[in-house]
């Protein structure tokens, strides 16, 4: 497993600054913001992106994230998907090979809904192949795609083979996912891994903004790391961290304390 630093830990710090507090932190991985990305573009190049990007030694391990695909219909998805297509572009352009998608915010699904979603992620899987970008589906509390389960299953009903789960912590103990959903995870599914920690809220009042570093709060994070080992995950574990405090923070010493944060679970063992 690979500790990777996500750029809306950083959200308000600007692209470039990122890269610089992420070489320093010794976890040169970073999950890019692509609403940050894009911001940055509007001045600067894609071309000189890139070389700065590989002048920090910096690995843009995923892009996050893209929504609207799975439900979207007539006009709407085609404003979904000409964005998606464009994101592809960044990413192939910048050398990113995983993106994160979240699923569709609907008022009230039915079963017509969980097989309308099954062929949406099949198209975008499809386009995302051509540019040769892997899709991680996220679950989220709502009314499809909650849980671990269902994203699992979506993504075995998809049969396509770039597209697999991305596990967030956080989403993961906020919304209806049970422990035997772990279970479910392999290696072939498992695409990428967020983590974080939320410290004395309850589940039900939870938010983003509560979120902390991992180990500094209340989440159980040992079975998730337990089950990543179990199947010989080997990709990237991210610090995914809204938190307007550390947004107000130097981004070196967030990048810094996150790394550190990162080590400590990847590197602990069920025993410890």
């Amino acid at each position: 497993m690979r500790p990777c630093l996500s750029q809306v830990t950083t959200l308000t710090t600007p692209f470039a600054e990122d890269l610089d507090a992420a070489a320093g932190s010794g976890c040169p991985a970073v999950e890019v913001w692509l609403t940050k990305l894009e911001t940055h573009l509007q001045t600067q190049s894609v071309a000189d992106t890139r070389k700065l990007v590989e002048a920090q030694g910096i690995i843009l391990a995923a892009a996050a994230y893209q929504g609207g695909l799975l439900l979207s219909r007539g006009e709407q998805k085609l404003a979904h998907f000409e964005h998606f297509r464009r994101r592809l572009d960044l990413c192939q352009a910048l050398g990113i090979r995983m993106m994160v998608l979240a699923p569709d915010v609907v008022v009230k699904p039915d079963p017509a809904a969980f097989a309308a979603a099954v062929a949406g992620l099949a198209e975008a899987s499809r386009w995302a192949e051509g540019f040769g970008v892997t899709l991680a589906l996220e679950f989220r509390p709502g009314p499809v795609c909650a849980c671990l389960d269902t994203a699992v299953s979506l993504v075995e009903a998809c049969e396509e083979p770039n597209v697999g789960v991305c596990l967030d912590a956080f989403h993961y103990y906020a919304g209806p996912s049970k422990l035997e959903d772990l279970n479910r995870l392999t290696r072939e599914n498992l695409a990428h891994v967020q983590v974080c920690d939320v410290a004395g809220v309850p589940r039900e009042l939870m938010g983003d903004s509560d979120r902390v570093f991992p180990g500094e709060g209340d989440f159980r994070l040992e079975p998730i790391m337990t089950r990543l080992r179990a199947i010989g995950y080997d990709g990237y574990v991210s610090l995914e961290l809204m938190n307007p405090e550390l947004w107000k923070s130097k981004p070196a010493g967030v990048a810094e304390l996150g790394a550190a944060a990162l080590r400590r679970q990847l590197e602990c063992t069920p025993e410890s």
